[in-house]
């Protein structure tokens, strides 16, 4: 009986040691947890419960985080802190800190060495579809896809690769390819500028090569997870090479708009985008292209995405079509 007891005793003991952290919030109500982070005004608490929940830190009046922490501050301070209290939605900071800071002033709690000025922030995706058929009609169908971006505070490199090959019968009647490298330069105010080129190829088209290059101005207009807008314009040098028809080379008017959203939860993506070319030199003359997908996680990084591709070409050459219109299912590894 008495082993019992110092045993039930020793576990209880050892619970209240655990640093379990605690946010009050303004209804009163209490969420114990570990927290794990503070980002776009939201408190990330880990909870036994719940799994992990993300609080409005506008609705926290009162917080207690037993950890060593790392606190970025709105103004660009960052503070090392033996824990965190919060009291009235004012921190509670060591006494050589002579600052005070409110609750809203913290954008982050231990922040990635990228988010300090340290290095980049390393990202993309590499994707595959592939569709056989046998019966009346043998088709093989093949598409791929690479992105890849390096973003520091100051700025950013993307690179993106995509294409399809199609058989039907073993006779070939699709084959292009996209290619694309940028530089951004960040600004105040969610703007930057930057400069890109681009390279081309669709053969059924009559298509052989058309590149791009020319900078351009871009803005950041939302980033949250639930809605994220980004938008791009600028000038370009571009080139169009064709198999059948006369080439051309003219100045173009470019956009790019990429919009994302987690609106559907479970760490889906709904995603759009649309990239544009005018033809300053022929003004009918305009260029489309326009991806809608649905992306969702399954394990270990792995998503599966379903796309609806739709491109024109007002410019196209004599004989081929103006719209193409494509059908994708997806299966690649993000990081």
């Amino acid at each position: 009986m008495t082993t019992s007891v110092l045993f039930i005793s020793s576990f209880c003991l050892s619970l209240s040691a655990a640093a379990v952290d605690r946010i009050e919030m303004q209804d009163g109500s209490v969420v114990l947890g570990t927290v794990q982070d503070a980002d776009a005004g939201k408190v990330i608490i880990d909870t036994a419960f719940a799994g992990t929940v993300e609080i409005d830190q506008s609705a926290i009046v009162a917080m207690t985080v037993e950890s060593d922490l790392v606190l970025q501050m709105d103004d660009g301070n960052v503070l090392e802190a033996p824990g965190l209290e919060v009291a009235e939605e004012q921190l509670a900071l060591p006494r050589q800190t002579q600052q005070t800071y409110a609750l809203k002033q913290l954008t982050r709690i231990n922040p990635e060495p990228w988010e300090l000025g340290n290095g980049f922030k390393f990202g993309g995706l590499a994707s595959f579809g592939y569709n056989s058929q046998r019966g009346n009609t043998d088709t093989d169908e093949l598409d791929y896809r690479f992105e890849a971006n390096w973003e520091s505070l100051v700025d950013r490199y993307r690179v993106e690769a995509f294409g399809e090959v199609n058989e039907a019968n073993g006779t070939k009647n699709a084959e292009n390819w996209t290619a694309r490298a940028r530089y951004d330069r960040n600004q105040t105010g969610n703007w930057y500028w930057g400069g890109g080129v681009s390279a081309e190829q669709d053969l059924f088209a009559d298509l052989d090569l058309r590149t791009s290059i020319g900078p351009y101005l871009g803005r950041k207009f939302f980033t949250d997870e639930i809605f994220a807008l980004e938008a791009e314009t600028g000038l370009a040098y571009i080139t169009e090479d064709f198999v059948s028809a006369a080439d051309r080379e003219y100045l173009g008017s470019t956009w790019d708009v990429h919009i994302n959203s987690n609106y559907l939860g479970g760490n889906s993506r709904l995603y759009i985008d649309h990239k544009g070319i005018w033809n300053l030199d022929e003004a009918s003359n305009v260029v489309l292209n326009t991806t809608f997908g649905l992306a969702f996680p399954l394990l270990y990084g792995i998503e599966a995405s379903a796309e609806l591709a739709y491109d024109i070409n007002t410019g196209a050459p004599e004989g081929t079509e103006e719209v193409d219109q494509t059908y994708r299912i997806r299966l690649g590894y993000t990081w």
